[in-house]
């Protein structure tokens, strides 16, 4: 997989996939210790409505990620994908210095609870620009099929980094580990992480695209700065490729926020799981993850083409879960649980490895900007109707409410895969890997 790379691309690639750790470490930290955080930094309230607080600040993190889509992608459509980088890395640090010291609700009030949120919005906000800002540049600096594997990678240190979430929150909630020492952690690498990525080089199909359009216009004697009027910068995206993106995205939050955090009720209502077992358990499905799903399918991704395997876990899983809300009913052991949400990590419905195919798709010049908002808006939504709508429907329907969320996610995933498919089609390279120049 390196064997070809030069020595720079390496380079982008550590770089990158350090920072994406760093990123996912510190969005999931508060994530997987709100049990420990919400009743440090919230007022105390009965419990229906301390799950109201706990699914706001979770979320909190995820439905501003739009309006952060919107800004960090003109900025890494107009100026570049490298200074978006270091800009969500930098926001990264400050938040966790902030949240290291800040006070508790006992301490300073209602203030404490703002502060905090307005913190989960900004690693929100960093953390959509990181993502999609490290694959995309891999996407553009690694001509295909070598970027499958390679953007599949970052995915596996995103995993990691959230792993190691669930990892402090474990010594934190049982062990007595000062949680604020993590926070302090996180601040001073994202520091070292900033400066680092200031020495990363720009994503050579952007940079190069940019340099062409203005040598053309100095050749034609014409203002540079007209760059930005011509018809090929404002190329139109394709609306039916951006519907496909938005619904393929939809699939793996609906199916992560069951497994990591929905399945917490049931272990503490079937099973009188406390927290320290609940952070247990779900270390162990952090490991599946990492091993049975990103590195699995970066493997599969050398082996085959990446929409195979797309539209092979859609099928399995159109067949298979409309069984889970019966196997949840009969289950009798934590054992069992951990079962099906191990298979659901595996087939777990999202882009990769083909995100470097979806940002083909999109015109150069808006491909950033596009991607994140997609990105974003799938998540907020689906954040946003699992977080409070589960609690609802399962109340009235019981599991059997959790189909009327992953039914119609699963209908849209298989379209979107389809549509990409017919466009690989179009362009012979499906149903064999090809390799795609950076120019086609």
């Amino acid at each position: 997989m390196f064997a070809n790379l030069s020595k720079a691309q390496k380079q982008t690639i550590g770089l990158l996939s350090i920072g994406t750790f760093l990123e996912y470490f510190d969005l999931f930290l508060y994530a997987h210790m709100a049990v420990l955080l919400n009743d440090l930094f919230f007022p105390p309230t009965n419990l229906n409505n301390a799950s109201l607080l706990t699914a706001l600040g979770f979320c909190s993190s995820f439905i501003f990620r739009p309006l952060g889509a919107w800004l960090l992608g003109v900025i890494g459509d107009r100026y570049g994908r490298k200074i978006t980088i270091v800009i969500t890395t930098f926001i990264t640090g400050i938040t966790c210095l902030i949240m290291a010291f800040l006070p508790t609700y006992t301490q300073i009030g209602i203030l404490a609870t703002w502060v905090l949120l307005a913190c989960r919005i900004l690693q929100g906000l960093a953390s959509m620009g990181e993502i999609v800002g490290a694959q995309l540049l891999l996407t553009e600096t690694i001509p295909l099929p070598g970027s499958f594997p390679i953007v599949g990678l970052v995915n596996v240190f995103a995993d990691m980094g959230a792993s190691l979430a669930i990892g402090v929150a474990v010594l934190a909630t049982s062990y007595g580990f000062n949680w604020r020492i993590a926070f302090v952690i996180g601040a001073c690498i994202a520091v070292l992480g900033t400066l680092a990525r200031i020495t990363l080089r720009e994503s050579p199909e952007f940079a190069d695209a940019t340099r062409r359009l203005k040598q053309i216009f100095k050749r034609l004697h014409q203002n540079p700065k007209l760059v930005e009027q011509t018809l090929f910068y404002n190329e139109s995206v394709n609306i039916k490729s951006a519907l496909a993106y938005f619904l393929i995205k939809c699939g793996g939050p609906t199916f992560l926020y069951f497994n990591f955090f929905y399945s917490v009720s049931i272990l503490k209502s079937n099973f009188n799981y406390i927290p320290h077992q609940v952070l247990v358990h779900n270390v162990l499905l952090s490991v599946v993850q990492i091993l049975g799903w990103s590195i699995l399918r970066t493997y599969l991704s050398t082996k085959f083409h990446p929409l195979k395997i797309l539209s092979f876990i859609g099928i399995v899983l159109g067949i298979s879960i409309p069984f889970m809300p019966w196997l949840l009913n009969h289950i009798t052991a934590p054992w069992q649980l951990f079962l099906i949400q191990t298979y659901i990590i595996i087939f777990q419905p999202n882009e990769l490895p083909g995100a470097p195919i979806v940002f083909k798709s999109f015109p150069v010049f808006k491909r950033f900007s596009t991607a994140s908002f997609l990105f974003s808006m799938a998540y907020a939504v689906i954040y946003a109707i699992t977080s409070f709508g589960l609690i609802y429907l399962v109340d009235y329907l019981g599991y059997w409410g959790l189909l009327v969320v992953m039914v119609p996610v699963l209908i849209g995933y298989g379209y979107g895969v389809q549509h990409f498919i017919k466009l690989e089609k179009a362009a012979g390279r499906y149903p064999k890997l090809m390799t795609w120049d950076m120019d086609s």
